[in-house]
């Protein structure tokens, strides 16, 4: 019980610059599970983290058997039409529910609580996939396991935009500020949310794009995912760790070796020829 009022006290001196919390009334909806998770993202989104914590913890309360037994029933996530994933909606929407609660504690600097949420999303409803507005599904699990990296290395990445191309411009940005934990987190973003269209991209070439501009861009995750390794061997080589260096380049070269890369002077170059001789001068010394 102790425990219990410490955190609801904490909370109310994050939101309320020391006033003590008052008691709320939460308006649930139709108590629905996909109604709570988006009043949870909703009061996440305005800071409201005691809200956010209401509206997830009543969402667990519900659904959480229901989100068992069908976690019980996968080995692996669901794969299919966007209706086949979404008839999980019991584990998607606890699973997310977590998820949220995690970042609720974060963000009130309450790493204990936040790796204990992380960490159930992880152990109980790994299988749990969460709907993006922008047309895909992303898995809250992974998303866990990348906030208790940051958590535990200290190092604070901005996933808000996961478009490659946005994530690949954060990779250039922590290569000019020479930090290769930043690095790594946002290049194996892109590798595991892109990798997959890369490979298929970079299948069904006989040569590099080169028609037009527009016909070479069309060939953007194959672009990204070529340019992330490119960057993170480049991040390694300068830390002085070959090893890593080296294992980037060479997946680049023998992977996505038809990967090119826009410079803003108005031109493409491709990391893979770049990479081949970074790993000849690696290999020399």
């Amino acid at each position: 019980m102790r425990k219990i009022f410490m955190v609801v006290l904490m909370l109310g001196m994050f939101l309320g610059a020391g006033k003590a919390p008052c008691a709320m009334a939460y308006d649930y909806g139709d108590y629905r599970s996909v109604t709570l998770t988006t009043k949870a993202w909703g009061a996440l989104a305005q800071s409201d983290l005691e809200a956010a914590l209401a509206y997830t913890n009543k969402c667990i309360e519900l659904y959480a058997d229901k989100a068992k037994e069908m976690q019980a029933s996968l080995k692996d996530y669901v794969k299919g039409t966007d209706s086949e994933i979404h008839a999980y909606w019991a584990l998607n929407d606890v699973a997310t529910g977590l998820f949220i609660q995690g970042e609720a504690y974060r963000k009130a600097n309450m790493k204990d609580e936040a790796k204990a949420a992380f960490e159930k999303l992880i152990n109980e409803y790994s299988f749990g996939q969460c709907w993006d507005p922008k047309g895909w599904f992303w898995k809250p699990a992974e998303g866990a396991k990348e906030k208790l990296a940051m958590m535990e290395s200290g190092v604070e990445v901005d996933f808000s935009d996961n478009s490659s191309s946005a994530l690949t411009t954060k990779a250039w940005e922590a290569l000019g500020a020479k930090d290769v934990k930043a690095v790594d987190q946002y290049t194996d973003k892109v590798l595991q949310m892109y990798e997959k269209q890369a490979t298929e991209m970079q299948a069904s070439l006989k040569m590099p794009a080169w028609e037009s501009k527009e016909k070479v861009f069309s060939y953007w995750a194959l672009n990204d995912v070529g340019t992330c390794l490119y960057i993170k061997g480049k991040a390694h080589e300068e830390a002085g760790d070959k090893e890593n260096a080296s294992a980037a380049y060479k997946r680049l070269v023998e992977e996505f070796k038809f990967a090119q890369c826009w410079d803003p002077g108005g031109w493409f170059w491709k990391p893979a020829e770049d990479a081949t001789k970074r790993l000849e001068n690696l290999e020399k010394n």
